[in-house]
């Protein structure tokens, strides 16, 4: 249950965060689960890959590199999906940093109320 409301309120930060960047298309609420659902398949299983495989540019930016990382992260599920898109880089960029810091506040509010 608690798995599922991390993936609501993810999806939720999804619509909003395409409602705000017009650099972010989303077709439908649907869409955004799905979005939600495919960002944290990739966060689990081609994030590490891609971190260890970037260590030394890692260690070297001391961590600035992850931002690009968690951009590739966000391009992959355009990619991956017909009704999401990102213009570019640098909207997936600015949308993987609103879309930590949104999902951050959203799962804080929901501990604060239990």
């Amino acid at each position: 249950m608690k798995w599922f409301i991390k993936l609501l309120l993810s999806a939720i930060a999804v619509i909003i965060l395409a409602k705000i960047l017009p650099g972010v298309s989303l077709v439908g609420y649907g869409y955004a689960i799905l979005v939600a659902l495919v960002i944290g398949i990739l966060n689990n299983f081609v994030k590490p890959v891609l971190v260890f495989l970037t260590l030394p540019a890692t260690i070297v930016t001391l961590g600035l590199f992850l931002l690009v990382i968690n951009a590739i992260i966000i391009l992959l599920a355009d990619y991956f999906l017909g009704g999401f898109s990102v213009a570019n880089f640098w909207w997936a960029l600015l949308f993987s940093l609103l879309l930590s810091m949104l999902q951050s506040i959203l799962h804080s509010l929901i501990k604060e109320e239990k």
